[in-house]
């Protein structure tokens, strides 16, 4: 391309560029872009004539970055994030509870949180829509990268340039056993005494296991167990609830989804650790300079209503940019 020419590209094609490099094929690209193949096929191809770049590697059967497609592809990102935001500023104005807040909760907070933080945050800001999305930590992690989530909710470690974090609560984990396992007659356990049991952990792969594992080695399944470890790696909290109040083993729970509810109270016991203490960090995470400031105070202030008596709460601030906030610079 001669350096006299002049470029007129598009927001929309640099989405779609976008949309096929996360796809790696054009077929599901189009459709996440909610337009036909061959419209948005011609558009990168324009693109590529513009740059005077080949973008992708085409194949029948996947779509590959080039090496310079990578680069473009990065910063195609960045400005569709920027662009995002002029919207949000815009819309928002003075009236930052009218959009909808897209939040997103992992897997071992959501089921155990949000019947809590619902009911106050339409309370709080009965207005404002709320649209909340589970999934894993790196799921979360990109979306909000990527704008299509508003703010998230997950544990500690976590650190991501270009993100404010923070700490929502503390919350300690906790032995579960069945009722007549006998334990349940015990005060508190020993870390140590968890070497003799079978204990049930989510699989390989989940940041809660991973802190499990950190907080308390003895924790680790004891030989002969990979069978049943490995039944529950596509498994939840609450599958290993049901198989600890079925006698199969006992397991280390966050204390919010210990339960105490009618189900625990009549099938489970629950103790604390005697010589340790392990616990995960819950924390609130969005996007530097996100313009909607008092939508995120709203989610702190929710959350530190709920009526969660096992967890320790921090203290609450209403500013811009609270005290104890980090902001990671690339």
């Amino acid at each position: 391309m001669h350096s006299s020419a002049r470029l007129h590209m598009t927001l929309t094609e640099l989405k779609y560029i976008v949309a096929v490099a996360r796809e790696r094929h054009f077929g599901r690209a189009s459709q996440s872009c909610f337009v036909s193949q061959p419209t948005l096929s011609v558009a990168v191809k324009k693109l590529e004539e513009e740059l005077d770049v080949t973008l992708f590697e085409r194949s029948t059967s996947e779509v590959l970055l080039t090496s310079i497609g990578k680069r473009i592809v990065a910063q195609a990102q960045q400005v569709l994030e920027s662009a995002d935001r002029v919207r949000q500023i815009a819309q928002a104005g003075d009236e930052q509870f009218v959009e909808p807040l897209r939040i997103g909760v992992i897997f071992t907070i959501g089921p155990y949180l949000l019947p809590h933080l619902i009911p106050i945050l339409r309370d709080q800001a009965p207005e404002m829509p709320i649209i909340v999305e589970e999934g894993f930590t790196a799921t979360l992690r990109a979306k909000l990268k990527q704008g299509s989530l508003d703010a998230i909710i997950v544990s500690n470690p976590f650190e991501e340039p270009g993100l404010y974090t923070r700490v929502l609560y503390r919350e300690p984990f906790v032995v579960v056993v069945s009722l007549s396992h006998p334990w349940a007659q015990k005060d508190s356990i020993r870390s140590t005494e968890l070497e003799t049991e079978t204990v049930l952990l989510l699989g390989p792969g989940n940041c809660f296991r991973d802190q499990v594992l950190q907080a308390c080695p003895s924790c680790r399944a004891s030989g002969g167990q990979d069978d049943l470890q490995r039944s529950l790696e596509s498994g939840s909290i609450e599958t290993i609830r049901h198989m600890v109040a079925s006698g199969v083993g006992i397991t280390v729970l966050p204390c919010s989804a210990a339960g105490a509810e009618e189900y625990s109270r009549r099938l489970l016991s629950i103790r604390r650790f005697r010589d340790i203490s392990p616990s995960r960090d819950v924390i609130l995470a969005w996007r530097k300079g996100y313009p909607r400031e008092q939508a995120i105070e709203v989610i702190s202030s929710a959350v530190h209503s709920c009526p969660m008596s096992c967890v320790e709460k921090t203290g609450h601030w209403f500013s811009a940019v609270p005290r104890q906030e980090r902001v990671l610079t690339a």
